[in-house]
């Protein structure tokens, strides 16, 4: 797992952009992914912690997809 931030998030459509060293060019992020109770918002500039996949297609134009978002609270 590593610690992404939040590039932005489309609460509209359920599915953001995450960057991480360990992810160059952005990480796909869906609200499923999400490890947390009720309404799944992330909002840009916040922490998450993350595990990702490169599952050999881009998602949406990334090469990264997130497997878990489990986001950070301050």
């Amino acid at each position: 797992m590593v610690t992404a931030t939040v590039r932005e998030w489309r609460d509209e459509e359920g599915w953001g952009v995450l960057d991480s060293p360990e992810t160059p060019g952005g990480c796909w992020g869906h609200f499923s992914a999400m490890q947390t109770d009720g309404f799944a918002t992330l909002s840009p500039g916040q922490k998450v912690d993350l595990t990702w996949e490169a599952p050999g297609f881009p998602q949406d134009g990334y090469d990264y997809r997130a497997v878990t978002i489990v986001p950070q609270h301050p």
